[in-house]
């Protein structure tokens, strides 16, 4: 990653890391690069709920301006909603303000191509270029600015052509995380015939996140319980992720969510290749279960962008992660939260089983961490260490598909992770903490 691009574009705490000089400058040259200095592109700019997301999105604005660009506001709409309209308006590219599932103080800058794909490595390395260097262009006085119509209207007219969307006699509990989806999800679930609860969808500029959303699911799980309601869902603070909980209070992971897809694109014969592409922190159980669906799994490193590269790269249209970014690739670019809950309310409405019946099929084995103490500098060596690969090997080959051994290095802190899985969680925890106990004899 570079200097100011990260895994999921530019982010930091805003007024340190992330100024509105930087803002500017991105849109000023990013504007540049993606229409080559050859025309006036248009750019469609999208926030979150965050105070920050009005100053970021004049600097943009300016940015764009200053090189003729014609910038088309869409205002507060989910990340997901970007990509999409960018698609049917025919620009250039997206841009989304959003530090996703982050505290208020941080915000964020995202990038779409016009098609709907976050940009490649290579672009935003041109584009970190020019920053860096700062590029003479020329200004140019031909820029504008609008207010899109409707933008919401775009974006659900596109994901109801590919759903039925009919959710009556469904009782759910819907989680706005006080981010992004909290005007669009609840009128988009009470017009579709559902009887709808709503929590945290009131934004005041530093509540998203905060208590609520699908990085923190207790109030949620209160709320289903308390309402006596079939399924209850969570979307991060712009809404490119989702996770659920059934109806007896129990939490439905990404994991368990692309099972159930999977399954059903399966049976339909709508999967492509019959794969899956997951994570290498997708539980054990994700795999073994496809596999009894007669279907194969495809990991990746951590992170949507990789999971969507491996898609793109083989023709899969199904993937994600267990934080809950799911990539429906036939509907959309990019992990859609609105798109996944329309996926599973979908299988809900047409099963005779509860959500807590259906999140049951898929068997979630026990996991172990435990970390072993070394030094920034040997933290990767027991990739070459003989003896403790060779200890990786024997387990392995003791759970025989059973279970698997998960190493990796912190980038942070001078660790390295054991993660284990399996059946039986007292062997789990005697396998990971000697295999710990051996990568710091080895590594300290």
């Amino acid at each position: 990653m570079g200097k100011f691009f990260g895994t999921d574009g530019v982010r930091g705490v805003f007024g340190e890391e992330l100024t509105t000089e930087l803002a500017y400058q991105l849109g000023r040259y990013g504007a540049y690069i993606l229409s080559e200095g050859s025309h006036n592109p248009k750019i469609v700019i999208g926030k979150d709920t965050r105070i920050s997301g009005d100053p970021l999105e004049k600097a943009l604005t300016d940015g764009i301006i200053s090189v003729g660009g014609k910038v088309v506001l869409a205002g507060v709409i989910p990340t997901p909603a970007v990509a999409v309209i960018a698609r049917e308006i025919n620009a250039d590219a997206g841009i989304v303000i959003s530090a996703s599932h982050n505290p208020y103080q941080f915000n964020g800058i995202k990038f779409f191509n016009g098609a709907g794909y976050k940009l490649s490595d290579n672009v935003e390395n041109q584009i970190e270029k020019c920053i860096i260097d700062q590029l003479e262009i020329n200004d140019r006085s031909d820029g504008s600015v609008e207010t899109l119509d409707q933008p919401e209207k775009i974006y659900v007219d596109h994901i109801t052509k590919g759903f039925s969307c009919d959710f009556s006699g469904i009782r759910m509990v819907l989680d706005c995380a006080n981010g992004a989806s909290y005007r669009i999800a609840p009128k988009f679930f009470i017009d579709a015939g559902a009887d709808v609860v709503v929590i945290g969808h009131e934004p005041d500029g530093k509540n998203i996140n905060d208590g609520y959303g699908s990085t923190c699911l207790d109030k949620l799980s209160e709320h289903v319980l308390l309402e006596k309601a079939d399924i209850g869902i969570a979307f991060d603070g712009d809404a490119d992720r989702c996770l659920a909980v059934d109806n007896e209070g129990c939490i439905i992971d990404g994991d368990k969510i692309l099972h159930l897809v999977g399954a059903k694109l399966k049976q339909e014969g709508r999967l492509n290749k019959d794969t899956v592409v997951v994570t290498v922190m997708s539980n054990i159980g994700l795999a073994i279960d496809l596999k009894d669906c007669g279907c194969k799994s495809v990991k990746t490193n951590v992170g949507d962008r990789y999971v969507l590269e491996e898609m793109l790269k083989e023709g899969y249209n199904l993937g994600g992660e267990q934080s809950g970014h799911v990539i429906l690739l036939d509907h959309n670019t990019t992990g859609d939260g609105l798109l996944t809950a329309v996926s599973l309310l979908t299988i809900l409405k047409e099963e005779t089983r509860t959500a807590a019946e259906l999140s049951s099929l898929m068997t979630s084995y026990p996991q172990v961490l435990v970390n072993a103490k070394v030094t920034n500098q040997t933290k990767n060596d027991y990739l070459t260490d003989e003896v403790i690969q060779k200890r990786i090997s024997e387990v392995e080959k003791h759970f025989d598909g059973q279970g698997r051994v998960l190493i990796r290095p912190s980038g942070t802190e001078p660790l390295v992770r054991v993660m284990i899985e399996g059946k039986d969680q007292s062997e789990l925890n005697r396998i990971a903490t000697d295999l710990a106990r051996l990568i710091e004899e080895r590594l300290a």
